[in-house]
């Protein structure tokens, strides 16, 4: 197995992306919550991260709603249902946690959905700042609620609908 890791510039900060085996594994902020010690992001390395990069740019510029870039995520059975339920959330839209749970299949597991959106290794890609409390508040973000507000805000103003649409399909609680 070899790791590899760059640093990016963004409009929201420096982002580490962190490879194994040329496989995209981690995105994380500085100052993120859960970010894991820079010990074993591997050896610097720019080579595998060209497309993620190319991706990153063209979603700064509005050009991108979607990334296609391979991943390889480590958790748990229960984690990686909720990442892949993050990435069906689209672009320019939230989600509640409680509908999040549903969604995954685990309808009072709304706190586990939070922890589990939390320990998000892959951010902004996989997108997790779509997620927000039952009310509409911005609650919960590892890179801080600056940067949630930022992305949502990034995304709304680059969306047809002009305020930001929220996904549910039935009354909060």
């Amino acid at each position: 197995m070899t790791l590899a890791h760059t640093v990016v510039a963004s409009p929201v900060g420096p982002l580490t992306l962190v490879a194994r085996d040329g496989v995209l594994c981690g995105l994380f902020m500085n100052e993120q919550r859960h970010r894991p010690d820079e010990l074993v992001f591997g050896h610097a390395d720019r080579g595998p991260f060209a497309d993620v990069e190319d991706q990153l740019e063209a979603y700064w510029a509005g050009d991108r709603t979607e990334f296609d870039v391979a991943l390889d995520m480590d958790g748990t059975e229960f984690q990686r249902a909720v990442w892949a339920g993050l990435r069906d959330i689209p672009y320019g839209t939230t989600m509640s946690y409680g509908e999040l749970a549903r969604r995954v299949g685990r309808p009072k597991a709304c706190r586990a959905v939070g922890l589990a959106n939390g320990r998000n290794p892959i951010g902004i890609i996989v997108p997790c700042h779509r997620v927000i409390g039952s009310s509409g508040a911005l609650t919960g973000y590892g890179g801080g609620l600056d940067r949630k507000r930022w992305l949502l805000e990034h995304e709304r103003a680059r969306t047809a609908t002009s305020p930001l649409t929220t996904l549910s399909c039935s009354p909060p609680w």
